[in-house]
């Protein structure tokens, strides 16, 4: 046993018993006919099993001469190099000592079992209070007003009259005749009061979080002073449990804890997104998705809903994720680039919102390998009308989350100071972002300085963006890093009409381009990629049957709430994200 001398009296009544005063007195007829008790500070141990003999020492004279007042105190002291050592009698000094250690243990006995007769105490308070809550039956009222069913975002308009809501239990505290509760119905967070009867019945004093309930009672203004979101609170008059959930080893709080491992907490992505944070999040993701839509419905955008299974890639065939289509080899789509071209001739300018799939074995805090593309087209205008036409949908959109009632204020909460961008973006050339990036020595990925042709690859382009801190049309990107369908600059045929959006803290969030319109120049370019073209037969027609200047890009909805809500990485914009590594749940 290795116990602490401390614990081993506060576990011994029989010890507990002594008073200081018998042990002065004893101490002090302390002579050398008494029986003889043996310390060994490295092989005795201070504990009630040991006897005291010279083959079961005592460990300190404190507690010897604690356990044996009356007897004489033998210390061992070891001998000479080689020498076993021997039992001697314990000097007046140590003596002195060991008294005054007496003195600390008593005090600690006396203080154990006071805490013990005060532990016996609360346990019998507490099975009594038990016991009188199993008694407690929570009925309804019959003679009460039949309720409203409402939920937690209607509340400041029905304070007065009795209501009834449904949720889950995101926040208890109770306390003897009161129990405040925080209800949360996925609308908002209501604080709700239980007083007497309902506060002390059993089945609130073991009501657990994330329980589900049913729940009544008149919201009323918080008094003065006092704060509960919405400034209102429900005074309860009668509530039910629908569903108990666990408590103990399982309880919510053990499941998910705060600071836990990212991809422990992945695993259980159900329970976290319970969570204020994530899930406001996910507010204003709806928020986001409506708002663009709405954009561009106003500007007349038509929506299109275009397959993810295909057999053309858009952005290099490494990043492909391949399938079997009952015997033909096919891929989760890249981009609905393509399709969205073909479609406007039809249906004028097109939009769409659709899942994208990169098989990037890449672990930055801005990649997916499933992720929510916003991806729009473009017919009959010039490169810097395209540029125009994404600095009004991105502001548009932003202006609109930032007025929503709900996600606004979300926004703020998340993203404390946030502002939307103003008109009229940054325009940086690839070549001026290369000049820029090598006059403040942030080097390329070999760790030299940037020449034309040059990837600027995340860290260095997040670098730029920050310090510069206002968004920017990064634009005119080198032909030979781009994809095949961009169209070449009429003024310098080495780059293309393309551009990156670029925001502070989380870099680009936006691609776009310039498509090709000539028939040759996109022949030439599925040559100079090593394409085969027998599956774009439907994307070269295009240039065939009444070709068009046309353009269009791409927004990464994760990336945009990055910005948005200030997350650090995309991870957390996503429901359930995908990467590598990840496909659960």
């Amino acid at each position: 046993m290795s116990q602490s001398s401390s614990e081993n009296f506060e576990s011994d009544s029989a010890l507990a018993t002594i008073t200081m005063a018998d042990l002065e007195k004893k101490v002090e007829q302390l002579s050398v006919s008494g029986p003889a008790i043996y310390v060994n500070d490295t092989k005795g141990v201070d504990e009630s099993s040991a006897s005291g003999a010279q083959d079961s020492p005592y460990k300190t004279p404190a507690f010897a001469l604690y356990s044996h007042p009356d007897a004489q105190i033998k210390v061992f002291k070891a001998g000479a190099e080689g020498a076993e050592g021997a039992y001697e009698d314990i000097s007046p000094s140590a003596l002195k000592k060991a008294k005054k250690g007496v003195d600390g243990l008593v005090k600690k006995a006396e203080k154990a079992k006071q805490l013990e007769a005060s532990k016996a105490d609360r346990e019998a308070a507490e099975a009594a209070r038990l016991e009188a809550a199993k008694k407690i039956t929570i009925t309804e009222d019959k003679s009460l007003d039949k309720p409203k069913l409402i939920k937690i975002r209607d509340t400041t308009e029905n304070r007065g009259p009795r209501v009834k809501l449904f949720g889950w239990v995101h926040r208890l505290r109770t306390q003897k005749g009161v129990a405040f509760l925080v209800l949360r119905d996925g609308t908002g967070y209501l604080q709700c009061v239980l007083q007497g009867d309902l506060a002390n019945a059993f089945q609130t004093q073991n009501l657990t979080l994330e329980s589900s309930v049913a729940i009544y009672g008149t919201l009323k203004e918080v008094p003065e002073g006092a704060r509960a979101p919405g400034g209102h609170e429900l005074v309860v008059d009668f509530y039910e449990i629908i569903g108990l959930a666990p408590s103990g080893d399982d309880a919510i709080t053990n499941k998910v804890q705060e600071g836990a491992d990212p991809s422990y907490l992945l695993d259980y992505r159900y329970l976290t997104v319970r969570g204020e944070t994530l899930s406001a999040v996910m507010k204003v993701r709806a928020s986001f998705l409506r708002s663009i839509r709405r954009v561009y419905d106003e500007l007349g955008m038509t929506e299109i809903t275009p397959p993810c299974m295909v057999q053309t890639q858009v952005e290099g065939g490494s990043t492909l994720f391949a399938l079997d289509y009952y015997g033909e080899k096919a891929y989760l789509t890249q981009s609905s680039q393509l399709y969205l071209e073909t479609v406007i001739p039809s249906v004028g300018d097109a939009y769409c919102i659709a899942e994208s799939f990169r098989a990037e074995r890449s672990h930055t805090r801005r990649h997916l390998s499933e992720y929510t593309h916003i991806e729009a087209e473009l017919g009959f205008l010039d490169f810097e009308t395209f540029l125009e036409h994404i600095e009004e949908v991105l502001c548009r959109t932003v202006d609109y989350v930032l007025a929503d009632p709900v996600a606004g204020p979300l926004v703020q909460e998340l993203n404390p100071g946030f502002k939307a961008p103003e008109r009229p973006f940054m325009r940086m050339p690839y070549v001026d972002a290369l000049e820029w990036l090598n006059e403040h020595n942030i080097p390329n990925e070999e760790g030299n300085k940037f020449t034309f042709g040059d990837d600027i690859a995340e860290a260095a382009e997040r670098k730029m963006t920050d310090e510069i801190g206002k968004p920017i049309f990064l634009t005119r990107f080198p032909l030979e890093i781009k994809s095949f369908y961009m169209k070449k600059c009429v003024d310098d045929p080495r780059v293309t009409e393309s551009v990156d959006v670029l925001m502070p803290n989380v870099g680009e969030i936006t691609g776009g381009s310039m498509r090709i319109d000539d028939l040759d120049e996109l022949m030439a370019g599925f040559k100079r990629e090593g394409i085969d073209t027998a599956p774009y037969d439907f994307f070269i027609d295009l240039r065939k049957y009444g070709t068009f200047p046309h353009g269009g890009y791409g927004l990464g909805t994760e990336r945009i709430l990055a910005w948005l809500c200030d997350r650090f990485t995309v991870r957390e914009c996503s429901l359930y994200p995908r990467f590598t590594g990840r496909c659960k749940p």
